[in-house]
């Protein structure tokens, strides 16, 4: 079966940013928004208009559903390519109705917040409110905490230009990065995203280090703009927690990833207890190597030991082997990626002009996703690939669930990603012919460990403590960067020979306007996976339905109250996190043993 490399985004909004379906299905978002308000703001809190809420709910529903809609298509076009300016034009008329809808919502939670205890209860266990109860009470949750709608219009309004803008600013900088590099004899300019897949994945160290100085460069060149960005978009960040008296800045995320505190601090108190067996895989890869200590841009460098020739899959190949092992786990799974690729969801093809990294977009109105990568026939990039489906599936089985109850945190999103990554890692780990195979394969799945407990822990301590210091005031260019050295050295243990001064700014998650500390909940969701991939191991057969039923569960309920119903577990408590790192563990052993007769 052959499957196209490009997406096809005709069947949502044909005409691509001239799209006249894109822009009257936006004309009647504006409507839409514009009527709920009215809506919202002539609903009256008592038992009697139970109905009007109800009927309020469900327009919140279509517009929601509709924003999503073309947010993702707009988001879409702006990926596959970078200077598409008419859709950056789009994306700042949608964004235009945030302010309006936010007032509305506004005005909504805080009507919620001045209901009595016991006439909330009341209104809740009616039939139409109780299957999204949980989401309701977040909602009069959040209305307490917020200041007069005349103050929220104004923030919301002034976001558009502030938070909202300066991470846009981020992405028109990195538009404009282009990275020169030398291939037969030729200079070539390559995408961030085109450079970055380069630099940590290529098999020749030369071409790595090349690379790595030029990244390194370039993100320099640019750092003052960065500098500016980051202090702006956090500030303006901070300065909203000041007005409404939120004094800890992980208030919010940990409140959007319905997370406790404990939790988070459980599970990286455990993470710190166990790194060095890590410590321990990165000396042995450097070795391997012939260097004594591991470099920045050789972690995820495969290992080629004797005649091994990496394996490679086309993308074709790749679709074939994700089916085939999916199909081991759940077969629902396996026919769900199938029809991906048969209806070409998936933008994989390698090119110049698109941005660097990969995700996955919902599609509410027509029940679908899209798929964004840049494909070069690694291992790595099937694993990425299966990722990306992880979420599409998880999303798939909410489709029929009211809106509310499918926004589920970014941890649990991270979950059904993981693990299905975790299939295909295993998959091509048992499909090993040698022992130089196996050790390169177990080497790419140990990647993953190694981002999460170490690269993506720096990241946290990272943010941590530029937050401290912003709240103090600006942060200079020197600062950011010495924090950022500081945190690497912290999270890896030392274990580098060379780090990355300027990650701060290559990394677009310290720039995303909608979710603060974009980082632990892909720590969560890898340890979270494991945990659930222990399980279906031990349920067999059994395990498909009731995963699916965990997956729609995700945003119907706190995290603690999710894994205790579904996996009869306490995250408050260091044992579940260790159970995962100690799967880990035992990789890293098996590692350690195949690779003793090559050192």
């Amino acid at each position: 079966m052959s499957y196209s490399l490009n997406w096809d985004l005709d069947s949502i909004f044909p005409g691509g940013s001239h799209s006249d379906a894109l822009n009257q299905r936006m004309k009647q978002l504006e409507d839409q928004t514009n009527e709920y308000y009215q809506r919202v703001t002539k609903w009256s809190p008592s038992s009697d208009n139970a109905e009007q809420l109800k009927a309020v709910l469900q327009l919140q529903e279509t517009i929601t559903n509709g924003f999503t809609q073309c947010n993702s298509y707009i988001t879409a076009l702006l990926s596959a390519n970078v200077n598409d300016s008419d859709a950056k034009i789009l994306s700042g008329k949608l964004y235009a109705l945030l302010p309006r809808l936010q007032s509305a919502e506004t005005v909504l939670s805080k009507k919620f917040a001045e209901i009595s205890d016991n006439d909330w209860n009341q209104m809740l266990s009616q039939g139409s409110f109780e299957t999204i109860a949980f989401r309701l009470n977040e909602i009069r949750r959040d209305g307490s905490q917020l200041l007069s709608e005349a103050e929220e219009n104004i923030i919301n309004t002034l976001s558009l230009d502030g938070l909202n803008a300066w991470s846009s600013h981020y992405d028109t900088i990195v538009a404009s990065i282009s990275i020169p590099f030398e291939q037969d004899g030729q200079v070539v300019e390559l995408s961030a995203g085109q450079a970055f897949n380069k630099m940590m994945g290529d098999p020749d160290p030369k071409v790595r280090e090349t690379l790595f100085t030029a990244w390194e460069k370039v993100w320099k060149e640019k750092a003052p703009l960065f500098t500016d960005t980051l202090n702006h978009l956090d500030g303006f960040r901070l300065s909203n927690y000041e007005l409404h008296g939120i004094t800890d800045f992980l208030q919010k995320p940990l409140e959007y990833n319905r997370l406790k505190k404990e939790t988070l601090s459980v599970m990286w108190e455990t993470i710190q207890k166990n790194k060095q067996p890590l410590v321990d895989y990165l000396t042995r890869k450097a070795n391997l190597f012939g260097k004594e200590k591991m470099e920045w841009q050789d972690q995820d460098a495969p290992i080629i030991l004797g005649d091994l020739k990496e394996k490679t899959f086309s993308f074709d190949e790749a679709a074939a082997f994700i089916i085939e092992n999916f199909n081991k786990f759940s077969p629902k799974m396996a026919k769900f990626a199938q029809s991906a690729f048969e209806k070409s969801w998936i933008e994989a093809e390698d090119r110049p002009g698109k941005r660097p990294g990969g995700y996955c977009t919902e599609l509410p109105e027509t029940k679908e996703s899209r798929i964004f990568m840049t494909y070069s026939n690694s291992v790595n990039e099937v694993a990425t690939l299966a990722h990306e489906l992880g979420h599409a599936f998880h999303s798939s089985t909410m489709w029929d669930l009211p809106s509310l109850n499918r926004e589920y945190a970014m941890n649990v999103a991270e979950t059904a990603s993981t693990f299905a990554e975790l299939i295909v890692a295993d998959a091509t780990l048992k499909a090993a012919k040698t022992k130089e195979e196996k050790i390169n394969l177990l080497d790419t799945k140990l990647q993953n460990a190694l981002a999460m407990f170490m690269n993506i822990h720096s990241r946290f301590i990272f943010e941590n403590r530029f937050y401290e210091a912003r709240q103090e005031g600006l942060v200079s260019e020197d600062k950011i960067t010495e924090m950022m050295v500081e945190a690497q050295k912290e999270g890896y243990q030392g274990a580098l020979a060379t780090y990355h001064p300027y990650f701060w700014a290559a990394k677009l998650h310290f720039f995303i306007d909608d979710v603060p500390f974009y980082n632990f909940p892909y720590t969560f969701g890898y340890l979270f996976s494991l945990g659930i991939y222990a399980y279906a191991n031990q349920k067999g057969a059994n395990f498909e339905e009731e995963y699916i039923h965990l997956l729609r569960d995700t945003a119907s309920m706190t995290t603690e109250d999710l894994a205790k119903k579904h996996l009869n577990v306490d995250l408050t408590q260091p044992d579940f996190w260790q159970a995962g790192i100690d799967m880990v563990i035992e990789d890293i052993q098996t590692f350690m043993e195949l690779t003793e007769e090559f050192i």
